[in-house]
This record gives structure tokens, sequence and C-alpha cells, in this order.
């Protein structure tokens, strides 16, 4: 448990979403294993008038971003054409200036972008305003591909359910992956998805084929002490490997081998937190062989090494 709780702020602009509000608020909600406090707060304590025929009454003002450690910005109605409120984007500037983090779901990206912070960083939305939100700002590189984007102090997620992959990134980063996957499982939810998967699969996908690959992805998680080949895969999907990985990346935003090097580098993760076994021996529990093997992709992956992390997250959740 931290010294104090992570303080997030989730930010109720006029026409807001209901989906998109509500996810933050419920993915960091305060319990034993989420230290976080949540304020759900709008340009002014009081009555904001939603999308979708829903009202909220937020406890809060502006004052909470001062508060915030992250502030949420859920996605509002026709952000192409209303600019948020002056006290709003100087407010947003200001918390950004004082080390908060700021994180825009679907066209929550408009309100972000007012505030200049975004200018030269990738950024993303809906796909249904991508290029609403390039022409409105240019400097920023916007990428319509993508579930979401983390450029550090700022991040950008697509529609609503990309706002539980985009939580659920920010959970992995304040407390491990332990108490990710137990978010997730809590939300029955994905417990994790490429922010680069596409935002939708650009053709219809038969169903059957669909569920063979993710019973397939399920297979190779409990065998990934084995070695585990795209011919492997493919064999057991009875699909080409051509087809497999095609389909693979479609489905997940990873190759298959970037995908398997992915999961034994989680599974290691959640070794590392929660039991007392060595490198050598967690490497050898996941598939990679040596300690030096899950060091060097520890490395190329998280950008650290498996004893800063346990010393890191170790006892977290």
């Amino acid at each position: 448990m931290p010294d104090r709780l992570h303080r997030v702020a989730v930010l109720v602009l006029e026409g807001a979403k209901p989906l998109d509000v509500g996810i933050p608020a419920q993915v960091f909600t305060t319990r034993a294993s989420m230290p976080y406090e949540v304020r759900v707060c709008g340009a002014a304590p009081g009555l904001v008038t939603g999308g979708d025929g829903l009202s909220y009454h937020v406890a809060h003002g502006l004052e909470a971003l001062e508060w915030a450690d992250i502030v949420f910005l859920p996605g509002y109605r026709h952000p192409d054409r209303d600019d948020p409120p002056a006290a709003v984007v100087d407010a947003l500037r200001r918390s950004h200036e004082r080390g908060a983090r700021l994180a825009a779901i679907s066209t929550g990206a408009f309100a972000l972008a007012a505030t200049g912070l975004l200018n030269g960083k990738r950024a993303t939305t809906h796909w249904h305003y991508t290029r609403a939100l390039a022409q409105r700002y240019p400097l920023i590189r916007v990428d319509e591909n993508v579930l979401f984007v983390d450029e550090g102090e700022v991040l950008t997620s697509a529609g609503a359910a990309s706002g539980i992959d985009l939580c659920l990134h920010v959970l992995r980063g304040d407390l491990g992956i332990a108490a990710a996957n137990h978010a997730a499982r809590r939300l029955v939810a994905a417990p994790y998805r490429s922010g680069g998967q596409a935002q939708y699969v650009p053709r219809s996908v038969p169903e059957p084929l669909g569920e063979r690959f993710a019973a397939v992805r399920e297979w190779a998680l409990h065998r990934l002490e084995e070695p585990l080949t795209l011919d492997v895969l493919a064999q057991r999907a009875a699909v080409s490997p051509r087809t497999f990985s095609r389909r693979f990346v479609e489905d997940t935003g990873y190759t298959p081998m970037q995908w398997v090097m992915r999961a034994r580098i989680d599974v290691a993760r959640e070794l590392l937190e929660r039991s007392e076994r060595s490198v050598e021996q967690i490497a050898a529990d996941v598939g990679l062989g040596t300690g030096a093997n899950l060091r060097l992709h520890f490395q190329r992956i998280l950008g650290t090494t498996p004893s800063e992390y346990r010393r890191t997250f170790a006892g977290a959740e």
C-alpha cells in the first residue's frame, strides 16, 4: 500500500458519454486491492448535462484537477464543434504543469488537444473522429489504427471499450500486472489488449474462426514452457501459417511470436511479484530457458531488469 492513495479525477464535460465517464470511475474504485481515490468533477459542482439522455451531478469543480495525480477526460458529444470552456483548458494545463498525467477516452482527446499538450505527439480518438481531430489540430500525429497511445504524461484512447484497455494499462504501470489482472477479472474484461491493436477489423470475420483462434491463444497460455513456433500454433488452429499470422495480427495487434514473448514476459512478471522463485527458475517456467535470456527480453520489452521489477512490485496487490 502506498503512503497515500493514488488520486484520480474524472472530468465530466457537457455532453459526456456515460460509458466513458463510468469506466475510470469503476476501474479505479477504492478498495483494499486498489489504492485509489476517485473524484468526479466538472467545470463547476452541480448538474452537468450529458449525452444519451443522461445527466450527472458532480460533487467537485476544477479544484479536483489541482488535487489529482491523473485526470481522465471522458468523450463527449460534438467534439468537432464545441470547444471546452477556457477555464477547463487552463485548469488542465495547470494540472499538467504540476505533474499530473492527462488521459483522454474517445473524443475526450479533443479537450486534451485544446490545451496544446498533444502538439508534436502521437494520439488517437474514436475512429469516426480521427480525421476531424487531425484537421482541427494539424500538429498532432493522429493514429486511427490503434486502441490507445501512451506518450508518458498524456494518454489517449479510442472508443469506450478501449478506455478499459487504457485504464488497465495505467494500472499495470502503477501497481504491476497482478493487480491489473485482478481488476480485469473483476470487470470480466480481457486482461491485455495491445495498444497497437486495430480499432476495428476492416472486414467481417467468420465467428467460428475467431473462436478457434481464441482457443489457440488459451491453449498456448497453458504451455508457455514448451516450444511454441508459428507452425505449431497454425497447426493447432488448422490453418496455414500465412493465414494464422495475418489473422493473429488483426485479433491482437501482435505477430504470433511477439504475442508469445509478451505472454511469457507477463507470466514472468506475475511470478516475480507473487513468488520467491529465482530468475533462473522463472525463466525455465515461462519457456525462456536461462536467466540471461529472460533478462534480455525483460529489458527490451519493459526497460528494466527482473530484479528491479521485483523490488518495485512485489506485494503491490
